[in-house]
């Protein structure tokens, strides 16, 4: 199953037009992401706010994922401050894979942002989030947070960006988007065999693991009949029908 390393922005010092920062309204869509992420049953590490853009970057390369996704908001330069809008979704131009991802994200962004022409994917050399980083790599930058009606569309669409956002990962990992639902305990009730842990939901898919009769999962969402199902450390999709949920 894929594992991003998501990291809402530190920049705590980033001041919102109408109060707030930069780090605090990052950090909830970041919040509330995770619930979307879970059900959707794509892994994550995420950063701390008391970390930095350097640490969070170093943090990303000692593990392995398959993408890093960077959260963000904007601000003009001072002679242009409040007047500029748009969300701009950044990579690296010698990385297909994080092309692909910004591509895809700025597509389905465009569905919610009040003005979907200003919503652009654009490459960059001088982000260090995006070219530092050893796995494909986004920065998205949502909106300007300098600019009234930019910030009133983040501060009013916190959980609307977050789905979008989901849905835009599990477009580009090639999985299905389940909306967050309440994570339940099931118990495997396959009667001779072990019951399959696939990477997709379909049979044929890659076999990651087994689960056996009697064992304990949790299932973080369901979708036609398959569950995204946890043990220990194994993520992925079991058939519904040999598991019962308590």
């Amino acid at each position: 199953m894929p594992i991003i390393y998501l990291s809402p922005s530190t920049q705590d010092w980033n001041h919102y037009a109408s109060g707030g920062t930069e780090e605090y309204y990052m950090n909830l869509i970041a919040d509330a992401m995770e619930p979307y992420l879970r059900s959707s049953g794509i892994q994550f590490v995420r950063n701390t706010p008391d970390m930095t853009a350097a640490s969070s970057i170093q943090a990303s390369n000692a593990g392995n994922y398959d993408l890093h996704v960077a959260l963000h908001s904007n601000a003009a330069p001072e002679n242009e401050a409040g007047t500029r809008r748009g969300s701009e979704v950044y990579y690296d131009p010698r990385s297909w894979r994080g092309k692909r991802a910004a591509e895809i994200i700025a597509a389905n962004l465009r569905r919610i942002y009040p003005l979907p022409d200003l919503v652009r994917a654009l490459p960059t050399t001088r982000l260090g989030e995006v070219t530092k980083t050893r796995a494909p790599a986004v920065l998205i930058e949502f909106a300007y947070h300098d600019n009234l009606e930019d910030e009133r569309w983040i501060k009013e669409n916190i959980q609307k960006i977050a789905m979008n956002v989901v849905q835009s990962l599990t477009e580009y990992f090639d999985i299905p988007f389940i909306p967050a639902q309440q994570p339940r305990i099931g118990i495997v009730n396959t009667q001779y065999t072990g019951l399959n842990v696939r990477e997709k939901p379909w049979i044929g898919s890659e076999i990651i693991g087994r689960l056996y009769k009697g064992e304990k999962v949790t299932v973080w969402g369901t979708w036609n009949g398959w569950y995204v199902v946890q043990s220990g450390n194994l993520v992925g999709y079991a058939a519904g029908q040999y598991i019962a949920l308590q």
